[in-house]
């Protein structure tokens, strides 16, 4: 996972040295529930929800002279997931139900394709891949793990200019941290599960607006 984040950035640093003009984005919008489930065993899994919620972060883009941008991107949630879960009779086998807390970080590099209509309204397809670094954190007992997945993403919207170099970006998202990365996201009363046979990738769909500056080299 280490060697694909810094071939991502290298990539990135590559294209700036041909890029037409640099630009900040900034995001803030909502992100929609996603129902996920793993079981470890007969006797070990969880089932529940990651609640949606406020998804906030800002990207570094640089525009190319061929209509395309290339945006290096950071984006951060802290919500929460109520869960069902049966830790392989850790408490007696019992069924247990908890909300944890979780934290996600998605560091991300997208491609864009742009379709220009005036110089006003700026349409955009766009793809991405990267990584999301996330926490979850049992609030019953503070137990917590770290777990790096790798993630990709799909968006289209459109930038309005408002100004020469001052716009507002909308747009629509929906992005995958996938779970068969190295085994899948683990909640429970502490431990990471294993031999693990089936998970559901996560998936976030949501809603985005921010603003847009850009800076012509």
């Amino acid at each position: 996972m280490k060697k694909l984040t810094l071939s991502l950035l290298f990539a990135v640093l590559s294209m700036a040295a041909m890029a037409q003009e640099i630009r900040l984005n900034t995001y803030a919008g909502y992100v929609f529930d996603d129902g996920v489930d793993s079981y470890f065993s007969s006797s070990s899994y969880y089932e529940g929800t990651i609640n949606g919620g406020f998804q906030w972060g800002a990207g570094l883009e640089y525009r190319l002279p061929n209509g395309k941008g290339i945006e290096l991107q950071y984006l951060r949630q802290d919500t929460q997931a109520p869960m069902i879960y049966q830790d392989g009779g850790i408490l007696g086998g019992q069924l247990q139900r908890t909300t944890f807390d979780l934290a996600a970080n998605w560091i991300m590099v997208n491609g864009n394709n742009y379709f220009v209509v005036n110089d006003k309204v700026e349409p955009y397809f766009g793809a991405g891949i990267g990584v999301v670094i996330s926490n979850v954190e049992n609030p019953d007992n503070r137990n917590s793990q770290n777990f790096t997945k790798f993630a990709w993403a799909l968006r289209g919207g459109s930038n309005f200019w408002l100004a020469e170099k001052v716009g507002i970006k909308i747009q629509a998202s929906l992005m995958s941290a996938v779970q068969g990365a190295g085994g899948g996201f683990y909640f429970g009363t502490g431990g990471v599960g294993t031999g693990v046979s089936t998970y559901s990738t996560i998936y976030q769909f949501g809603f985005e607006g921010g603003l847009v500056f850009r800076f012509p080299q």
